[in-house]
């Protein structure tokens, strides 16, 4: 059997992903929420041939009032990427919106058209909205029904971007017609949530239409991405466990009738990075300098909806406060109870990682040493490869594209030139067919 290469997409976070970074002197800190950085930055990860970069993105602004810049999120995705699109030429577009939110005609017709002008390299991360519901003014559906919103939203979508035949844009000069009419069906849509007639103005990308990405861990959301995802993001931080999910994912994608193999699971990573082992650990540890431990075991305690007053820094948190997870939280909080349960993590563990990392599995060490452990888990089919979480901005982006990716290059895990020209290329997925050829 030919050996697989890993697929890498990184996190588009300039603020660095653990979130005490931007308070290092060396950080980019004035720069965040301005265009140069990050296209800066996508143009370095799309230097060392990644797969993609991925801007994730939380609706309410008052992470921000707390000194949390990486969950504040300063960036809206589309328009955003539709800067860094004119700025990179190969690299992925991933971005989150919510259909707890929007309206299907708008997204379908906002992320068509990136598509389209990016020459096919946008993936949609589909998330069903926690939080955020006061910006709108309504209130938050249940979890049941935001679940069967987004299936039917993502229907919608489809179809919406399946509206136009590959072939409908014929530019017949003498006859007056940009397109042929008979090549667009659109679509005629009453459902329990939405009622959409008609078609989007956009012609049809390269890749058919944008990737779809899903990142959800509660039953719901592993069932909802098993039917529609192409990329899966996961929170694994220990190798058996990511193996145990990767095997149940791809079995719970055949039970539906879609094929497994077109179906990408990343899990996190965050590589620390130094030229000896020695330096990795010491930068890793240097970011306790700016560690407020209060005033994250407050955070921590507040998504828990526990009070942990009573458990001391360096004692372990009871598994009793693990078993009530809120449903906002599903997807992390059971990394960080079974850290405490099979790591042994004290509280004052937990509480770094939540901070650093997210739950997120950390490796620290040189590029080497860090790629023997990338590789041994996309071997043992623990992942199709890895989002990279660079923690430190923009230390860990210059490591990660000029140390760690050249050694899984060297070893042939990676590629070395850009073979595709489209996202869906890149990850070796098929192109959805449009309305007469499906």
């Amino acid at each position: 059997m030919a050996r697989r290469t890993m697929v890498l997409s990184a996190i588009l976070q300039v603020a660095g992903y653990d979130a005490r970074a931007w308070r290092r002197p060396d950080s980019r800190a004035e720069e965040i929420g301005t265009l140069g950085v990050i296209l800066e930055t996508a143009q370095r990860f799309e230097g060392a041939k990644l797969d993609s970069v991925f801007m994730a993105d939380t609706l309410s602004g008052r992470p921000l009032l707390s000194g949390d810049v990486k969950l504040g999120a300063p960036y809206e995705p589309v328009t955003a990427l539709s800067a860094v699109a004119a700025g990179t030429s190969h690299i992925g577009l991933m971005l989150t919106m919510s259909t707890t939110f929007n309206h299907p005609f708008t997204l379908a017709r906002q992320l068509g058209a990136l598509d389209v002008l990016s020459g096919g390299r946008v993936g949609w991360n589909i998330v069903t909205s926690s939080s955020a519901q006061e910006n709108y003014g309504i209130e938050l559906p249940s979890k049941v029904d935001r679940y069967r919103r987004a299936a039917e939203f993502v229907e919608v979508v489809r179809g919406l971007w399946s509206a136009w035949s590959d072939d409908a844009v014929i530019v017949d000069r003498e006859a007056g017609r940009w397109l042929d009419p008979s090549l667009i069906q659109g679509i005629d849509h009453t459902g329990e949530f939405f009622r959409v007639e008609g078609f989007t103005n956009q012609r049809r990308s390269p890749q058919g239409h944008p990737v779809l990405i899903q990142a959800g861990q509660s039953s719901s959301g592993l069932d909802f991405g098993a039917d529609v995802a192409d990329v899966v993001y996961t929170v694994q931080p220990q190798k058996a466990k990511a193996i145990e999910y990767y095997r149940a994912y791809k079995a719970n994608v055949a039970s539906r009738g879609r094929n497994p193999d077109h179906v990408t699971i990343l899990p996190g990573l965050s590589p620390y990075i130094g030229d000896t082992e020695k330096e990795a650990r010491e930068k890793f540890e240097s970011l306790d300098d700016y560690m407020d431990f209060e005033a994250t075991r407050k955070v921590f305690e507040s998504l828990l909806e526990v009070d942990l007053s009573s458990v001391a820094l360096d004692e372990k948190i009871p598994l009793e406060y693990f078993e009530n997870i809120p449903d906002a939280m599903v997807g992390r909080f059971p990394a960080f109870r079974d850290l405490t349960v099979e790591e042994d993590y004290s509280l004052r563990d937990v509480l770094v990682s939540f901070r650093s990392v997210a739950g997120h599995s950390t490796m620290v060490g040189t590029a080497s040493q860090i790629a023997d452990r990338m590789v041994d888990w996309f071997e043992s089919r623990a992942c199709d490869g890895f989002s990279l979480n660079a923690p430190v901005f923009p230390d860990s982006v210059e490591a990660i594209c000029d140390k760690l990716v050249p050694e899984l290059q060297t070893r042939g895990y990676f590629r070395t030139e850009y073979e595709e020209s489209t996202l869906r290329g890149h990850l070796g997925l098929p192109v959805p067919p449009a309305w007469d050829r499906a």
